[in-house]
């Protein structure tokens, strides 16, 4: 009996010992499964393996890859635009050089208002609004591609009169015995990116205190509306009237983007070969109060390719910026800023008719 004791001891002892080893190994797989022990970058807007290529293993897949995120200021802290870059960076072997290849993937998130200086925010509203991104659905004013996202947040969040936004930009850099060269970089998916969006808008504004009651919400299918881009041709983008001096052997590419009764985007490039394209020519019409207000106050009138008009009681914006090497003279940049804006307003039941020297419309509309 005594030793039928001690055997059923040792093997009770041996069964919790089990117990415990399943319950350990399954509470991890659980944890994991669950994302208790799952990186979180940016503010913990995002997490990783929550959806977007870049987050997943799949940008891990070269050798010695590793992700980190570095923060730079607060949300709402202090009106500054605050920043976070999430990086991925990894080397391979060079067969032409005792170094590897060394590899930076980054995608940086900035939360804060728009530019005030009219040059800083031209260079925003080239990159943002570009022909190669997609609107958002649900009525959010935003724009959305594989390398970059934007997102105008609501009128409680401005700062000194200025609406405030999220962006999103990728880049990929590889460095090796050739130097350094700029490759394109997708985040992933549309859907995957407007959901980063999302996330790094709702993150952001919790931090500066201006979140809405209801959060911001993307329930519908995200399309792409936006085009390949293809050989610039006139007229730009199949916009009556707009013509540009693309000379008789062009390589300029131009880029259709969102054309909707809320917004129209049109781009020209030049591109470059490893470095990103050169700007050439930009057209937008924003007609919601949220990208409306991202042109507010800067200088207006076809001389600085800013019109606007008021109609229905909302007010819309035509924009235009014409580089140097598309453009045959001043007096024609502002035919073709005036043409765009008589299409574009037409084509949304809001042509202007006359516009006064500040470039806001002095005669109502033509309907």
């Amino acid at each position: 009996m005594k030793s039928g004791g001690r055997w059923w001891r040792k093997r009770t002892v041996l069964a919790s010992a089990l117990a415990a080893v399943v319950l350990v190994s399954g509470g991890g797989l659980w944890a994991k499964d669950s994302g208790l022990f799952r990186d979180r970058y940016c503010w913990d807007a995002w997490q990783q393996d929550s959806g977007a290529r870049f987050l997943g293993d799949e940008a891990l897949g070269k050798s010695g890859s590793e992700r980190a995120a570095v923060e730079s200021g607060t949300p709402g802290g202090d009106g500054r635009t605050a920043t976070c870059t999430l990086t991925v960076t990894s080397s391979v072997p060079d067969d032409d050089s005792t170094e590897p290849i060394r590899f930076e993937d980054r995608v940086t998130l900035s939360y804060g208002p728009v530019p005030e200086a009219p040059d800083e925010r031209y260079a925003w509203i080239e990159r943002y609004f570009s022909g190669t991104a997609s609107a958002l659905p649900d009525g959010l004013d935003g724009l959305v591609a594989g390398d970059r996202a934007m997102l105008v947040l609501p009128e409680s969040c401005d700062v000194e009169g200025r609406p405030s936004a999220v962006t999103l930009w990728a880049e990929s850099w590889g460095d090796g015995h050739l130097g350094k060269r700029q490759t394109p970089l997708t985040i992933g998916t549309l859907p995957d990116v407007g959901r980063m969006l999302l996330g790094a808008a709702e993150a952001g504004m919790r931090k500066a205190g201006c979140a809405p009651e209801e959060p911001l919400r993307m329930t519908s299918p995200m399309t792409r509306v936006a085009e390949r881009s293809g050989s610039a041709r006139n007229p730009v983008c199949r916009i009556p009237g707009v013509t540009l001096d693309l000379g008789s052997t062009s390589r300029y590419e131009q880029q259709v983007g969102v054309v909707d009764d809320r917004l129209q985007t049109c781009s020209v490039v030049w591109p470059q070969r490893g470095g990103p394209a050169e700007p050439a020519a930009q057209f937008v019409m924003a007609a919601t109060p949220r990208t409306a207000a991202v042109f507010a106050g800067l200088p207006e009138g076809e001389e600085h390719g800013l019109l606007r008009a008021s109609c229905d009681d909302r007010d819309v914006v035509f924009y235009g910026r014409i580089e140097s090497g598309v453009s045959s003279s001043e007096k024609a940049d502002r035919r073709v800023v005036a043409r765009f804006a008589e299409s574009a307003g037409r084509r949304i039941g809001c042509a202007p008719t006359t516009w006064n020297r500040s470039g806001s419309q002095s005669q109502g509309a033509a309907r």
